[in-house]
């Protein structure tokens, strides 16, 4: 990316819509503008709407256009904005106009990481938006704009003060090795390197709802042929999403979809009924279920409720028993006949859709944290955590070669550590391959 070269892009989404975004960002946005407008650019005040006339190869469009002068902008260059008629012929046509004088199509993400680089937003800060733009769920938007708003960056920089107070003391019993340190000197620093263990501790557990925020809950639906997995998908999501009907074995593959509850997604996956197969299709179907088992966050095992637990109730049980099972006893509209008893149970009737939301609260109270997830900051990004639990493993070091008695010079390295993996949370320490990746995420008009 050359920082120089004034980038443009379409910023909102293809499609017919009241308005479309066009941006520029760079030294030139305001000299490519004059060439395409009526708008005299030297009289503009910054961050006030102008009605233009923009003209292209092919048309003329009115449009309101603003410029956001450097440093106070998104990306800290000079910005434009045209808004302008939805439309993709027309914000095609303004584009095209940008590039014709002398603007350059921007890369994925290219607004967003000369933010970065200039020093607009964090690295972190930075992935919030993307986790906004991407959010499935009004918790994924909440945490996502904390990390926008810098709750992270803020949390990491507390702990990398605590850190840098303990590296300044290793200097100094390091600068002068002919003063022996003093005993309570090494134990301040010992429970600094605890502090920050604390604090460390505290941001990973919140990983784990982290995860489910992000991307929501895998909820997995299994049982035998005709139990009524698939009549019990629909009734979750409210509409008809799987065939249902009497015929043992309808569902053959994955029927997967999505419904929110409590602002939380559940991605709702429906297997094929678990049973000897009888032809090379259902087989295949069967596996499939099988192995769904293994990512799943929690597992719904639909009996039939108007008949006996038998043995292919039994192979389904020992599939499940090391995973996070409900155990969904179908049918309850019928006269029950099945007498045996799990430790989470619930009774329904998909066909009537009874106690769906009793269902809906039951798997949601056994997978998400609600303490944490009603904390202010959680962590949901992979990379945040892979950073966190880098610095924890060299703090632990660090804390057991004081143990140890080990000399201070090794103990300072793991401190620094510790520091560089908290600092690749916000971009302080970053290679140009993880920069790259992150904002190669983003879509080019951001």
């Amino acid at each position: 990316m050359e920082k120089n070269v004034t980038i443009c892009a379409i910023s909102t989404p293809i499609g017919n819509g009241g308005i479309s975004v066009v941006r520029m960002s760079g030294n030139e946005s305001k000299a490519i503008l004059q060439k395409i407008s009526n708008v005299c650019t030297d009289k503009m005040e910054e961050r006030k709407m102008y009605l233009s006339t923009i003209k292209t190869k092919n048309f003329n469009e009115q449009a309101l256009v603003v410029w956001f002068k450097a440093p106070h902008s998104y990306t800290g260059e000079d910005m434009v904005e045209i808004q302008c008629h939805g439309g993709i012929v027309i914000a095609n046509g303004i584009l095209d106009a940008l590039i014709e004088n002398g603007a350059t199509l921007a890369e994925a993400g290219e607004f967003s990481k000369r933010a970065f680089l200039n020093g607009k937003m964090s690295l972190d800060r930075a992935e919030g938006v993307i986790d906004m733009i991407n959010a499935q769920s009004a918790e994924a938007v909440k945490a996502g704009y904390n990390l926008l708003s810098g709750k992270l960056k803020e949390r990491v920089s507390q702990i990398q003060s605590k850190l840098t107070d303990c590296q300044a003391k290793l200097e100094v019993a390091l600068d002068y090795p002919e003063e022996d340190i003093e005993y309570s000197t090494t134990q301040e620093i010992k429970q600094e390197i605890e502090n920050a263990l604390k604090s460390i501790d505290e941001l990973l557990k919140t990983t784990a709802t982290g995860r489910i925020v992000k991307n929501g809950i895998n909820v997995l639906i299994l049982g035998k042929p005709n139990a009524g997995k698939s009549s019990l998908l629909n009734a979750l999501l409210g509409y008809n999403r799987a065939i249902v009907t009497d015929i043992a074995g309808t569902t053959r593959d994955i029927v997967e979809d999505t419904f929110v509850y409590k602002n939380i997604a559940f991605n709702i996956t429906d297997t094929a009924g678990i049973r000897e197969a009888n032809n090379i299709v259902e087989r295949i179907g069967i596996e499939k279920a099988e192995e769904c088992v293994k990512s799943a966050d929690i597992i719904l095992v639909v009996l039939d409720g108007s008949k006996p637990i038998d043995e292919q109730d039994e192979k389904i049980l020992s599939l499940v028993k090391d995973k996070v099972v409900l155990y969904v006893v179908n049918k309850i509209d019928l006269p029950k006949k099945m007498t045996s008893t799990f430790d989470r149970m619930i009774g329904v009737s998909a066909l009537r859709q009874e106690k769906m939301n009793e269902l809906k609260e039951q798997i949601y109270n056994l997978v998400v944290d609600k303490n944490i997830l009603n904390s202010d900051l959680i962590i949901t990004n992979t990379r945040h955590e892979n950073a966190l639990k880098k610095a924890k493993q060299n703090l632990i070091k660090a804390s057991s070669e004081i143990e140890l008695g080990s000399t201070l010079d090794l103990v300072a390295t793991f401190v620094k550590s510790a520091w560089l993996a908290l600092g690749e949370i916000t971009g302080q320490n970053s290679n140009e391959e993880i920069i790259n990746t992150i904002f190669s995420k983003f879509c080019l008009g951001k």
